[in-house]
């Protein structure tokens, strides 16, 4: 069993902030910004590859409740999931960093 669905099954604490039948979210232990918050489907899907888009279309409702409870929803925030070893992903269970509280900087790499 991976670690996220240690969390939903509540083996590993985390500090969640937001939860529903179908998503759970919850602080990253370690933030790369003000907020930084993961949202998980409790489903487990090892990647963005994997998933329906049913479950898509509901994680985009609950991440904007997320966005709007912790009030970074007006001023703006970055979502990013990341697919596979060379995308960066580390956790094998699709996760979606939120990210802001503060004002972002470019995210992308240039490998020229």
């Amino acid at each position: 069993m991976c670690l996220f669905c240690k969390i939903v099954n509540k083996e590993i604490p985390a500090n969640i902030i937001a939860e529903d039948e179908k998503f759970l979210a919850f602080h990253d232990i370690n933030p790369k910004a003000p907020v930084h918050i993961l949202t998980i489907p409790k489903v487990h899907f090892e990647s963005f590859n994997e998933v329906a888009p049913e479950t898509m279309a509901g994680v985009t409702t609950f991440i904007q409740k997320v966005a709007q409870e912790t009030k970074i929803d007006e001023s703006g925030y970055r979502i990013i999931t990341n697919i596979g070893e060379d995308g960066g992903q580390e956790v094998k269970h699709l996760h979606f960093h939120i990210l802001g509280g503060a004002k972002l900087t470019s995210c992308f790499v240039d490998n020229s």
